[in-house]
């Protein structure tokens, strides 16, 4: 057994502690021993000791498996091989008991017990196996109904808020959607043939539960294209202090409407004179401050759909970097052609200019939204100008002014 004092001193604290996880798995799965001591090696060295990358995979596939080597494979040879496997997860992460403990036994067998639920993209992630055991684990999964995931220069695993299987401010299903352009792009999923990495995340509504806004290169968030709907006696309740929970019980503490609502609307699109709650729904940007504050009183439109936004990531060339709304407003049915052929289209000027790892939001900076709007034949929309006159993507052409005039609506400014 490897000595781990400073690993030790992790379990001291108030909180649960991944060190004594780990140790529970030492009766069964010695290769924990080494994970623990090279771990405990890093902490005192101030410097990792595992090699990143190499080629490693399952027949057919191209991505999914991330190759993990110890660089001390004499010292801790439960560490030579130590590769991470990623399996997509279902639509909103909803599992089964039975099938969580289907996966648990899967890699009890072929790794080394250790996973992660989910990685940042929202994929389960097996922590630990053998090259050898890689291709019996993944023909274990696909018996079970489960697939590997997405890694490398490809698409990532799309992932998605619960939608409407829990939440009532839902705008589209997000659990379908996710679905279906997971089953329609097995082939970048699984074969890596992109400049780099490209996520697809999908929220119900602008609350954005699973942060498509900052995380994923396409973003699809759920939005209503006409009012917002008001039931002005819960308004007066929640105003006087007078209403319940749905389920019963004490009444809820007076809202103080004007000063919470109203006040902190961010386009100041409303006003209250103390009975009567009113909105400028032509200036409402859908923020959700006042349904989320007043969900009994206020909810989204009927007129549902989604807004398409491109290009956000964590920092890797130029920064962090948050989505730019492209598609204010677009129908989401199935089969979802109008997503697919413009995310087709996307992919296609990414993989002709890109350079390799090169995120499709650094492309467009580097580039320009024009020529980004102009290869996929998108309009520009006032949506993605934060300030007027200070944003430098768009150059405006007569021709645009030409065919307004002409009464060619390109686009909804809802």
């Amino acid at each position: 057994m490897h000595k781990t004092p400073l690993l030790d001193q992790l379990e001291s604290g108030p909180y649960p502690s991944f060190v004594t996880d780990l140790k529970r798995l030492l009766p069964t799965k010695p290769q924990v021993n080494d994970l623990l001591g090279q771990l405990e090696r890093s902490y005192k060295e101030k410097i990792t000791h595992w090699k990143h990358g190499g080629i490693v995979g399952v027949l057919g596939y191209g991505s999914g498996i991330i190759g993990r080597y110890s660089d001390l494979p004499n010292e801790f040879p439960g560490l030579e091989h130590f590769h991470t496997m990623r399996i997509n997860q279902p639509s909103g992460w909803f599992y089964t008991s039975a099938a969580i403990r289907e996966l648990c036994d899967i890699w009890d067998q072929y790794g080394s017990g250790v996973l992660n639920m989910h990685g940042a993209t929202g994929d389960i992630v097996f922590l630990g196996t053998r090259t050898e055991e890689l291709e019996p684990c993944f023909q274990a999964l696909a018996r079970k109904g489960f697939d590997i995931g997405g890694s490398g220069s490809a698409m990532r695993s799309p992932s998605c808020c619960v939608g409407p299987a829990r939440c009532e401010w839902s705008c589209y299903d997000t659990l379908e959607a996710c679905y279906d352009i997971t089953q329609e792009y097995q082939f970048e999923l699984h074969r890596p043939s992109f400049p780099y990495k490209f996520k697809f995340k999908f929220s119900g509504c602008p609350n954005d539960c699973v942060a498509s806004v900052a995380r994923a290169d396409c973003s699809i968030i759920g939005v209503w294209k006409d009012d917002i709907r008001i039931d002005q006696s819960a308004v007066k309740a929640y105003a006087g202090g007078e209403l319940k929970p749905r389920g019963g019980g004490s009444p809820y503490a007076k809202l103080d409407i004007q000063a919470d609502v109203v006040e902190l609307c961010p386009t100041g699109c409303m006003s209250f004179d103390g009975s009567t709650l009113k909105i400028d729904n032509r200036n409402c940007n859908h923020c959700m401050h006042c349904i989320n504050l007043m969900p009994q009183a206020l909810r989204p439109g009927t007129e549902t759909g989604a807004t398409l936004l491109i290009g956000s990531h964590a920092p890797i060339l130029e920064g962090a970097q948050m989505s730019w709304v492209i598609v204010p407003f677009m129908e989401m049915e199935p089969p979802y052609d109008n997503l697919k052929e413009i995310a087709g289209n996307i992919m296609e000027w990414w993989a002709e200019n890109g350079k390799n790892r090169e995120r499709v939001g650094e492309l467009i900076l580097r580039l320009g939204m024009r020529n980004f709007l102009e290869a996929l034949g998108l309009p520009p929309v006032p949506q993605s100008i934060k300030i007027p006159r200070a944003n430098p993507f768009f150059f405006w052409k007569d021709a645009d002014f030409e065919a307004e005039a002409a009464g060619k609506k390109y686009y909804t400014t809802k």
